[in-house]
């Protein structure tokens, strides 16, 4: 097996190079961009409103399958995870403390993104087989868009069942089964098996238990690393603004060899800062629409304003603490990467304790991570080839667990890393196409309700 990798490491870190590049980053940013215009920067003028229809949106008011808030729950099940520890630790590891500045940067643009996504998800699903509400960039690109766009969906389903094994699964499970060796010894296997095992049981009720699990665990354990990330940045509050300058200064100029950092360029900053901010808050990525879509709502723009609060919550506020913790710390020019950089910089800062913050932290998220992206990955299958498709790909998805667990990260990261890209560019594509559709549909509900 590591024969194979090693021979085609050299391909996908090409592919990787070339999807990342500056078409793609051009792509991301662009698109957000225009849809922040031409929303008219509804994400800050809005976004009280969406705290107030997301605790109205616990209860079901509305065609769908799970509550509006557990929607989003779902949807932030699968975006708070190892990005926010792992992922912000590798892109500061490798593009400097400026990373973080470009992963607001997305957050932002990605908020109208998020909108957009969510907008077109509820406008146009369709209920499967079984009853079920379904819908996602397929869909939107399926009933929005002309026949000759058809590929597009198929092109996106595709890349979108198989984006999972890496951003949902594979990532997930190593870097769980990774930093409890580190912290306990527990040998790789096991919490492979043990993962395993809880996700199956989950995944037998379907999207509804999957909305109950996230819906309870999810802001719970947001909350309480946010708590313990501020006490960190409390204890440490007079090397707050020294970080911000930082992060601020190494956006634009390079940063220089120190210590086990090995410097790091202004491109790389971007690069990983928009790499490891898509990873973490999905926004563009096509799959948070995917949960949205089977949302109980009477209304589309009511579930995405509801949508754009997940870059909010996920980047410029968990991973925005993740970073600082890690900057303040000064573990970032050790030369460690990854989660174990996270569980250096809190037990820094928490001495016997910290590294039990990150260790908690990182079960909890990708718990939910992997039950947040099983979904998608399922609902992409069933668009391809069936209801019947479904038993299967959860099997599949289950063992994938434990072999994600003992596999290689670095090359599991560029796999994750280089699917994401392919799978955000049929997405983007179609929300540029339906862009009026969803300014249309913005208008008319703000002109009608307030």
């Amino acid at each position: 097996m590591e024969s194979i990798i090693t021979a085609i490491s050299p391909y996908i870190s090409q592919l990787n190079g070339i999807v990342w590049g500056p078409v793609m980053l051009t792509l991301i940013f662009g698109t957000g961009l225009y849809l922040m215009l031409g929303l008219r920067f509804l994400q800050f003028r809005k976004l009280g409103y969406g705290f107030k229809i997301l605790w109205q949106g616990r209860v079901s008011s509305g065609k769908g399958d799970i509550t509006p808030f557990n929607a989003l729950m779902t949807s932030m099940s699968a975006t708070i995870g190892t990005g926010n520890i792992a992922g912000v630790a590798t892109a500061i590891a490798l593009g400097g403390p400026g990373a973080l500045f470009w992963m607001w940067c997305t957050a932002l643009v990605g908020m109208a993104t998020k909108y957009a996504e969510a907008v077109c998800a509820v406008h146009y699903r369709e209920t499967d087989e079984a009853g079920n509400h379904v819908g996602g960039p397929m869909y939107y690109i399926k009933n929005g868009l002309s026949s000759k766009w058809l590929w597009l969906g198929t092109v996106f389903a595709f890349f979108g069942a198989l984006a999972g094994f890496g951003i949902g699964n594979g990532v997930q499970a190593h870097s769980v089964a990774d930093v409890l060796h580190d912290s306990f010894q527990i040998p790789t296997w096991i919490t492979g098996i043990t993962l395993s095992v809880l996700v199956g049981l989950v995944l037998i009720g379907g999207i509804r238990w999957i909305a109950e699990v996230a819906g309870k665990i999810v802001p719970i354990m947001a909350i309480l690393y946010i708590i313990c990330g501020v006490i960190v940045l409390a204890l440490n509050s007079s090397e707050i603004l020294p970080a911000f300058d930082l992060i601020f200064t190494h956006a634009f100029t390079p940063v220089a060899a120190t210590g086990g950092f090995a410097g790091a360029a202004v491109w790389a900053a971007i690069r990983f800062g928009v790499a490891r901010g898509v990873f973490s808050n999905e926004a563009g990525l096509g799959s948070a629409p995917i949960a949205h879509a089977a949302a109980s709502t009477k209304n589309p723009v009511k579930q995405g304003v509801i949508a754009m609060l997940d870059p909010l919550i996920d980047t410029l506020i968990i991973c925005t603490i993740t970073g600082l913790v890690i900057i303040i710390s000064g573990e970032w020019m050790t030369g460690v990467s990854g989660a174990p950089l996270s569980s250096a910089a809190f037990e820094h800062a928490l001495p016997n304790f910290g590294s039990y913050v990150i260790t908690i932290g990182m079960v909890v998220f990708a718990f939910t991570t992997l039950l947040g992206w099983s979904f998608y990955g399922e609902k992409c299958v069933e668009y391809l080839f069936g209801i019947k498709s479904i038993i299967p790909f959860r099997l599949l998805w289950v063992i994938a667990i434990p072999i994600g667990a003992m596999g290689d990260l670095k090359f599991t990261w560029l796999v994750a890393d280089t699917l994401n890209a392919l799978m955000a560019i049929p997405n983007l594509i179609a929300l540029l196409l339906l862009s009026p559709v969803v300014f249309k549909l913005t208008r008319d509900y703000f002109a009608s309700n307030h």
